[in-house]
């Protein structure tokens, strides 16, 4: 039965409100902001800022620090262990154990009720709005939509829980959901990645699913195992209804050409989301143009640190320009305050706030001042496979340091889903797209005077998703560090290559 044409109006009421970004975005955060402050102002962390005093963003910004994961580390390890009204007011019993890392350990994002309710679910029903109104003839609802998350586990404190946060989503979802979802509950939140993969498999095979929800590329391994193991040639031939794709966590277009691959449904679409432990941020409104609109009213508050200025001056939405890189601070209704996210975004306009990711703050290569970030990697990245009908299924960057014989040059470590003729070529072309897209990288191989050209070391089939198993990130959300300043990770990943 197709539910879509019934449940459209309810979700089209929610538009409206999204179409006020564009005029009213500058009061619509400054009511985020008030209502977190006054919501707040009897913890532990608002009554040592003086919640209670603060009148306007100015004032804001003068009294709260910008904090780093470190700042609020101690704050959350006492909430873990079950003192409550610290950062936020409402009692918080669930943890997002982020794969991000601080000091080498693994980050837990405190997730409140409000979190879930006002921001986690809320977006993603944004999401399905903004989507249906994008397309008139959706069939959204007449399957069911699969869900690629991860495990959960019981924190060892006591009552409370961490684990990835889609497994806490999957936890806590309302229990009507699972009516237009799969796997079950008891499938999604295994946490063995491989008897998982074969779990999902065998239980969706024969389900009508017409969306799908993950990351590209934990979801390329999932429908290439659900090939094989049905013995099709094109997913559209198991699932006919596929309709969309709602993508996240890492950038979509080194695995674009290899989805209409195997995906050969004319009216599939891809909508790209931009969802963290922290909160859900952005979602793709207009699937024509790129860039994500920012949703401004579900309990986050946002700012945005230039790149290249001071690293301590934030400012508010009201006051970037489109254009211009931006690390990201939040302040949550899950009680971040002034957080660094660790995201850089490149803002495409204004009136509403549409950004893109550029990259994460620790995840560049600026070893020679060649200031590579990630969006330059993946945009040339898929240009190449496009030039060279290679696929890439995974890879990690680092710089080789000048020494008294030789001159610098980027190393890359690539898994290839489909081997280019020459490697030597596709080296080639890959150093020449990031000069046309970089043009600092462009000046420092000027003649290979303070650069030479980057070097490609082909990675045995499966080497990275070793190298995740072995550090408990295989599946869910957890990603491979894609640039590093520092040598550490790729030459703990080229051991798996010997």
């Amino acid at each position: 039965m197709n539910f879509t044409k019934l449940l459209r109006p309810i979700f089209a009421k929610r538009l409206s409100q999204i179409d006020r970004y564009a005029d009213y975005g500058d009061i619509i955060q400054q009511t985020t902001l008030r209502s977190l402050l006054q919501k707040a102002k009897g913890t532990e962390w608002g009554k040592k800022f003086k919640f209670n005093e603060i009148s306007s963003y100015q004032s804001f910004a003068e009294t709260v620090p910008i904090n780093d994961y470190e700042a609020l580390k101690p704050y959350i390890e006492r909430t873990m262990k079950g003192e409550q009204n610290i950062l936020w007011p409402t009692p918080i019993r669930h943890f997002a154990k982020s794969s991000g890392t601080t000091n080498d350990k693994s980050k837990f994002i405190p997730v409140s009720a409000e979190a879930l309710r006002d921001c986690h679910y809320q977006g993603g029903a944004d999401c399905v709005a903004l989507y249906l109104r994008e397309n008139p003839e959706s069939r959204l609802f007449s399957g069911k939509g699969l869900i690629l998350g991860g495990s959960q586990a019981q924190n060892p404190f006591g009552n409370t829980y961490c684990g990835d946060l889609s497994a806490i989503l999957i936890q806590n979802i309302n229990p009507l959901i699972n009516l237009i979802r799969v796997p079950s509950k008891k499938i999604a939140l295994m946490s063995e990645w491989d008897s998982k993969l074969e779990a999902i498999a065998n239980s969706t095979i024969g389900s009508n699913v017409t969306n799908l929800s993950g990351v590209p590329s934990w979801f390329l391994v999932l429908l290439k195992h659900i090939l094989k193991k049905s013995g099709k040639q094109n997913i559209s031939e198991i699932w006919p209804n596929l309709e969309v794709f709602f993508h996240g966590g890492i950038c979509f277009e080194p695995y674009r050409e290899q989805y209409y691959e195997i995906i050969s449904n004319p009216g599939m679409h891809y909508v790209e989301t931009y969802n963290a432990s922290e909160g859900f941020f952005a979602t793709q409104n207009d699937l024509s143009v790129p860039g994500m609109l920012l949703l401004i009213d579900l309990g986050i508050f946002y700012e945005f640190i230039p790149l290249g200025g001071n690293s301590e001056q934030a400012i508010p939405i009201w006051e970037v320009e489109a254009g211009k890189n931006y690390e990201i601070v939040i302040t949550t209704n899950g009680g971040l305050w002034r957080y660094r996210l660790g995201d850089t975004a490149k803002v495409i306009s204004t009136k509403p706030l549409k950004i893109s990711i550029s990259g994460r703050t620790k995840h560049y290569i600026n070893a020679f001042g060649e200031e590579l970030m990630v969006d330059n990697a993946e945009q040339a990245i898929a240009r190449t496979c496009a030039q060279t009908g290679a696929s890439v299924l995974n890879y990690t960057a680092a710089p080789v340091y000048m020494t008294d014989h030789n001159k610098g040059r980027h190393q890359w470590l690539i898994e290839f889903g489909e081997q280019p003729a020459s490697v030597e070529e596709f080296a080639q072309k890959l150093d020449q797209n990031l000069q046309c897209l970089n043009s600092d990288y462009e000046a420092k191989r000027f003649k290979s005077i303070a650069l030479e050209c980057l070097e490609i070391i082909p990675a045995q089939k499966g080497i990275f998703d070793a190298w995740l198993r072995d550090h408990n990130k295989l599946g869910g959300q957890h990603k491979i560090p894609r640039l590093y300043n520092r040598r550490d990770i790729i030459e703990d990943i080229l051991r798996y290559n010997r």
